[in-house]
């Protein structure tokens, strides 16, 4: 276990300069469930944190920020798959790269995502055409009050859009130990999404695919050790059938997707009709190559940040009527703050 100074800016991706009462690192499930104990009968605040990279920090933080590194990958191999038993404090992307070289194959699509495997989890993080709910066969996590460990199915888990019940009914007092993966060994390229197919089914690799979308997140997503950024600050919009409908026929060029009768907007294109890209407001900036990306260019504080989040949130839902949903979460003094409170309507 081991105590930090209580500065939180290398942990926190936008690298604001906020500080905590107490910033602690966790290697040992029993040390975690001690100090959450400790401080709980304490009635001081905590919050757990992986990468830092899906958090705003919106002042700082008077209780313990537990920073997740509950590391180690157990593998068992069956006929026709592979079970992995990963850890929550694993990063991500190493955890995919580890695959690749083992050759397992199917995360490939998901490289260069970054936070570690929990946070992931909590997001059901997606990209280019696959899911981590693709995967994900249990996830056990504990009751911080009692340290009882539960083992959940992937149905009980909740995995929709960037969404899962640990943003709900497990949000508080739980943590995420490991991830339980099933990956089948019948390998099938997914090339589906545009930025992907013009590669050859019949002949790309898992490596190709994880190399060529390291290189397109390179040049959509700025380094956060240059410019702080949390990806993408919004989520793209799901939509009612007859909103959709109606939007296409004062919009016909805005990219979408219709599922179940539910249509998926492009949240970028919605910003970029709004002509907020390059929009700067004190240190802060909208990312000049993707408009749903909004960077600490110099200094920013988070209210820089936050001001330009909710000038992009009224901006879109006054043209479109379409109000976003930010995918970050915000951090209060004494833990999460639901977005509610702090993005309203403004007609």
């Amino acid at each position: 276990m081991n105590i930090y100074k209580n500065s939180l800016k290398n942990f926190n991706t936008f690298g604001i300069d906020v500080t905590a009462f107490k910033i602690i690192k966790i290697t040992n499930i029993n040390k975690l469930y001690y100090i959450c104990k400790k401080y709980y009968y304490k009635s001081l605040p905590y919050i757990i944190l992986g990468g830092g990279s899906n958090v705003l920090f919106l002042n700082h933080f008077k209780g313990i920020v537990i920073i997740n590194r509950l590391k180690g990958i157990n593998i068992n191999e069956s006929k026709n798959c592979w079970n992995l038993h990963v850890y929550s404090g694993e990063y991500w992307h190493q955890f995919v790269k580890y695959t690749i070289k083992k050759g397992i194959f199917g995360l490939e699509n998901l490289a260069l995502i970054p936070g570690c495997v929990g946070s992931a989890l909590i997001q059901n993080i997606g990209a280019y055409g696959v899911s981590l709910k693709n995967f994900c066969k249990y996830v056990d996590i504990m009751n911080l009050s009692n340290k009882k460990i539960t083992r959940l199915s992937s149905k009980e888990c909740n995995l929709q859009y960037r969404n899962s019940i640990f943003k709900n009914f497990y949000m508080h007092n739980y943590i995420i130990i490991a991830l339980g993966m099933t990956i089948s060994k019948k390998w099938k390229p997914n090339i589906s999404y545009k930025d992907l197919n013009h590669l050859n089914l019949n002949t790309v690799t898992p490596h190709e695919i994880f190399n060529y979308i390291c290189k397109i997140r390179k040049k959509k997503i700025p380094n956060p050790k240059i410019y702080g950024n949390a990806g993408s600050f919004f989520k793209n919009p799901l939509v009612s059938l007859k909103l959709g409908v109606k939007l296409l026929k004062t919009f016909p060029n805005i990219p979408y997707v219709i599922k179940n009768n539910i249509f998926k907007f492009s949240a970028a294109w919605l910003i970029d009709q709004c002509d907020l890209k390059g929009y700067i407001k004190g240190g802060a900036m909208i990312y000049f190559k993707h408009s749903l990306i909004i960077i600490n260019k110099y200094k920013a504080t988070s209210k820089d940040i936050l001001y330009i989040a909710i000038k992009i949130y009224n901006s879109v839902g006054n043209k479109f009527g379409i109000w976003l949903e930010p995918e970050v979460r915000l951090i209060g003094s004494i833990g999460e703050i639901n977005p509610s409170n702090i993005f309203t309507h403004n007609y």
